[in-house]
């Protein structure tokens, strides 16, 4: 009829705005803040790094294959240039199928949302939203104006992405570091979930102290954050708690952090200076800063410094989630603790793998008294890559029983809650349960230290874990992953002493990495030798 094609006729726009920029899509963009190889589309690239290439491993990068209109950026290599040089173009491609999506309406498809951890506490809940065959994910209602949801900015980011600079009203958000020598270079800025920890000297004169920006509260929480990049949300820095050092380094703790402590001179001292500055940062999982704050720790200048040292650290953390201490990113940094866990039984979600204490392997800790009785329950980090041993001295009884001796001492080697998994890399999550490797467990029955089985009694007297890891990913840069960890138990029979006698034996606990990289093989083959005896005039007249 010919009012419904005249109603019709209103809801036929021109093609929508992208939503996803292709000219800053690359996919093969893997090393954060370094050049891949052959990547044309690499943004840390230079145009000497391109000069190196030999092809375009990703020529046209496109956003959704299904639109019926859409930009692609084109990638090749001009190798007759001098030195060869990457060409970009941004064309217009067009889906020839009949069936393609013109406009992209399901606003809540257009960006990745964490999916919500099923726990205890909201299993039911989930289980009615999405436990049928079936179920809606519509929106509330579909808007068809496509110009009011392509506004002109539709292609600018909306989140801060991973290693976008913080930015402030007025610049950035400045994290002081050592550039070219240790001297502080306050044009650092603070990458987006990049932890960070930096130390540098600062100059100072304590006639000027109280006129040096770097030295005060206020040159550290006086610009708000941007909740997302370029936008007019702001975020202002709350000062979390501020804590007084002294010249011969005790620290107190301020009871009122609200209170703004400005640098002064009082009886030739600079008082109030700033040393060290924490921030802390929280975010959304759409990557909105929601919330910043900043600890604080001042000190006393004497006069006769020229100089001092600062300490700056910045950590990100989630809204609605616990901070997890971290091992390396990804792979695990020697001399950090191995991260371990336990799933409890019947719970079918491997969100609860770090519920154990610190989320850390541990064994026992050796004390002064080398009593195995005094020792349960003191317990030391197994830390990467460094072979441990531990050990004490158990001093056993007529009149001790046997099973409970047999399970103090296991408790003693254990620990009270010994760990099933241990976490492939320094940053596994929880919920990433690939990346959760489980310990093996074993038992070894050693020699008797008794002749006769009559009343002998089996006892715990050794636990040894092995860590095998591998070096994974790029050569360049290797990332230290584990494979396989076994945990030991040797056991040994001891015959029931007679009365008033009594007997001591060691108790040990170890821990050993093993390496089980396989060595890179070279891209030569190195030519054959013969070992043969040449006559001696073989060379005549030559010598």
């Amino acid at each position: 009829p010919a009012d419904t094609r005249d109603a019709a006729q209103p809801r036929v726009r021109s093609a929508p705005a992208p939503v996803t920029d292709v000219a800053r899509l690359c996919v093969c963009d893997l090393l954060v803040a370094q050049c891949d190889v052959n990547c044309c589309c690499d943004p840390d690239c230079s145009a000497e790094d391109f000069s190196l290439f030999t092809a375009c491993s990703l020529p046209v990068v496109t956003g959704d294959s299904q639109l019926c209109s859409q930009k692609a950026a084109v990638y090749s290599l001009d190798v007759e240039a001098n030195p060869p040089e990457r060409i970009f173009k941004l064309i217009d491609q067009v889906n020839p199928s009949i069936f393609c999506i013109h406009t992209a309406n399901y606003k809540q498809a257009l960006y990745l949302k964490s999916p919500e951890i099923p726990t205890p506490e909201n299993f039911d809940q989930l289980l009615d939203k999405f436990g049928g065959a079936t179920f809606s994910a519509e929106p509330d209602g579909w808007n068809l104006d496509t110009d009011a949801q392509n506004p002109p900015d539709a292609n600018e980011t909306s989140r801060y992405e991973y290693g976008v600079p913080v930015q402030t009203e007025d610049a950035f958000l400045r994290l002081p570091s050592p550039v070219v020598s240790s001297w502080c270079s306050d044009a650092n800025p603070a990458g987006f979930l990049v932890n960070q920890a930096t130390k540098c000297i600062r100059s100072v004169s304590v006639e000027k102290c109280d006129s040096i920006q770097a030295l005060s509260m206020l040159f550290y929480i006086n610009s708000s954050i941007l909740a997302v990049p370029k936008s007019s949300q702001m975020v202002n820095i709350t000062v979390q708690s501020v804590v007084v050092q002294s010249l011969n380094g005790m620290r107190t703790l301020l009871s009122s952090s609200d209170v703004l402590r400005l640098p002064m001179v009082l009886d030739e001292l600079c008082i109030n200076a700033v040393l060290g500055v924490n921030y802390h940062i929280t975010h959304t999982d759409t990557g909105e800063i929601i919330e910043a704050a900043a600890a604080f720790v001042l000190g006393a200048i004497s006069k006769e410094a020229l100089s001092i040292e600062q300490s700056f650290e910045i950590s990100f953390t989630q809204e609605n989630t616990q901070p997890v201490p971290l091992s390396g990113n990804p792979g695990y940094v020697v001399g950090l603790p191995v991260r371990a866990g336990f799933q409890p039984q019947g719970y079918p979600f491997p969100a609860a793998f770090l519920s154990n204490k610190h989320s850390q392997l541990t064994i026992l800790h050796s004390t002064s008294t080398q009593d195995c009785l005094a020792a349960q329950g003191a317990r030391a980090p197994v830390l990467f890559g460094y072979n441990m041993i531990s050990g004490c001295k158990l001093r056993i009884t007529a009149a001790m029983k046997c099973q409970p001796l047999a399970q103090t001492l296991l408790d003693v080697l254990k620990g009270q809650s010994f760990p099933e998994y241990v976490a492939s890399f320094g940053n596994s999550q929880a919920q990433d349960v690939l990346d959760w490797v489980p310990i093996t467990q074993l038992h070894i029955s050693e020699q008797m230290i008794s002749h006769t089985l009559q009343g002998s009694c089996q006892i715990p007297v050794s636990l040894g874990i092995e860590v095998k890891w591998t070096k994974y990913g790029s050569l360049v840069n290797p990332q230290a992953r584990i494979v396989n960890v076994t945990a030991t138990i040797t056991t040994t029979t001891l015959k029931q002493l007679p009365s008033g006698r009594e007997r001591i034996i060691p108790v040990t606990s170890s821990v050993v990495f093993t390496d089980i990289s396989s060595p890179a093989e070279p891209s030569y083959k190195a030519w054959p030798t013969i070992d043969i005896k040449l006559p001696f005039d073989f060379f005549y007249p030559f010598v």
